[in-house]
């Protein structure tokens, strides 16, 4: 049975009055706290605390509000009124602001100010991003000068020290992978501020370790800034990834921080709905690297193009783009191609075809291509087979095969509860919204019943 809804006092404070305002508009428009959410792009769960004026809405979340609820404005009008008392309340807060930590997706108790709650606040800033693009396309090629460490010899880089960093870090890629980032990102934290600090505060043994303790680093970072995005730390991620650019380009790893530009820092535009932004760095990526690019990097980079075409509604784009990224993955070698980039198989490009043709409304190709990425996944990719298992339950939602979706959806439930991963349990989320329309059939209470029982975190 759901939960009565937190009486609020409108008269109590700016947030109060704001929770309820929308809380009645969206009652007004008929709309679930998950449909709103799914709407606008936005978590139910946000939806949920800024409604119970358990949370600050940021603009972006306001303005989206305002335009799905056809509210004329009366949602903006009362944004200053909040932008001014979140002021003050930050100026009366006594913390210390965080170091850059990687986030875990628990939620803080109520009342608290944890580091966490805090960094998870910073939003993701897609303005910034169209500079450093065109800094990185016309940056001087070449690698940066290493900062001089000690000149003693104990303080150099060894082959040994760098390759054992370097097993570190893909022991770190599976085991995030596989339980997701809530119960790994601990451990690559203390690595960094350890041993990776270290390295980079000492003097390479020569030039070419140089450049890749670089590399290793920017890798470092890459991983972290994904898991800032499972953790649903976006501001974090995007902050991250740009550390792992500047880090690519001092290691004048020209093709990696193609990858960086277009895989990472566009998909994670996508990911917040800047489809625009996405684009332009994918674009940026394919002008600035792909003469020097592999195959399977050329794939990945065209990959992102035809995700962002796709997300505007270019069908054509969008399939030129994937027609681009098959021709090229068909001519890859994997024993050729850097080991960051090996990952990106048929099955890896199988599931960005299904998510292009998902966005594009086709649920027959979506339905087809899923299944050859389920079919070659790993079994230890857990998160990666939660999040496409998803995918498939919405689609076959969408083509309103309620009974499969529904059973479907209890698949992808058992995956996510494998994980601890932000991003899994917002997929679940999205096929109860998918299914919302057949609330009304048994089968669709059951699978919603199951939701609460394996994973509450995603029960909406």
């Amino acid at each position: 049975m759901a939960q009565a809804p937190r009486t609020l006092q409108p008269s109590a404070s700016e947030r109060h009055f704001f929770g309820a305002e929308l809380r009645r508009l969206r009652e007004q428009a008929n709309l679930s706290q998950a449909r709103l959410g799914a709407k606008i792009r936005f978590s139910a769960d946000l939806v949920r605390r800024v409604e119970t004026a358990d949370r600050f809405p940021s603009r972006q979340f306001v303005e989206a509000c305002d335009r799905a609820l056809a509210a004329g404005g009366a949602l903006l009008r009362l944004l200053p009124l909040l932008e001014t008392k979140r002021g003050l309340e930050r100026s009366t807060r006594v913390a210390s602001p965080p170091v850059d930590p990687v986030i875990p997706p628990q939620v803080a108790p109520s009342g608290s100010a944890e580091p966490g709650d805090l960094v998870r606040r910073v939003p993701f800033q897609p303005g910034v991003l169209d500079r450093v693009a065109l800094d990185w396309l016309n940056a001087d090629r070449g690698p940066s000068r290493p900062t001089p460490g000690r000149p003693d010899a104990a303080s150099r880089v060894s082959e040994d020290e760098l390759a054992s960093a370097e097993t570190a870090l893909t022991v770190f890629r599976q085991l995030d992978h596989t339980h997701g980032a809530g119960r790994v990102h601990a451990q690559v934290q203390r690595y960094i501020e350890g041993e990776l600090n270290r390295l980079l505060a000492a003097t390479p043994a020569s030039e070419s370790i140089g450049r890749r303790l670089h590399t290793l680093a920017a890798g470092f970072f890459e991983l972290c800034g994904y898991q800032a995005v499972d953790t649903g730390a976006h501001g974090l991620a995007q902050r991250r990834y740009l550390r792992a650019l500047r880090l690519s380009q001092a290691a004048d790893d020209r093709s990696y921080g193609g990858y960086l530009l277009a895989v990472n820092i566009g998909h994670l535009a996508l990911h917040c709905n800047h489809p625009e932004a996405g684009l332009r760095m994918a674009v940026t990526a394919v002008m600035g690297c792909e003469e020097q690019a592999t195959p399977a990097l050329r794939a990945a980079l065209h990959a992102v193009v035809a995700r962002a075409h796709a997300r505007l509604g270019h069908e054509a784009d969008s399939v030129a783009h994937l027609s681009v990224a098959e021709k090229q993955l068909a001519h890859s070698r994997p024993e050729d191609e850097p080991e960051w980039i090996q990952y990106f198989t048929p099955a890896y490009l199988a599931d960005e075809l299904a998510h292009c043709f998902h966005d594009l409304g086709r649920p027959q190709q979506t339905q087809q291509h899923l299944g050859d990425a389920l079919t070659s996944l790993s079994p230890s990719h857990v998160r990666r087979l939660a999040i496409d298992t998803a995918l498939l339950a919405s689609s076959l939602a969408a083509a309103g095969r309620i009974d499969e979706a529904c059973a479907t959806g209890r698949e992808a439930v058992d995956h996510a509860a494998r994980t601890a991963s932000h991003r899994c349990v917002q997929r679940i989320v999205d096929v109860q919204v998918d299914l919302d329309p057949y609330r009304g059939e048994p089968e669709v209470r059951e699978f919603g019943d199951y939701v609460r029982h394996q994973l509450p975190a995603a029960a909406v």
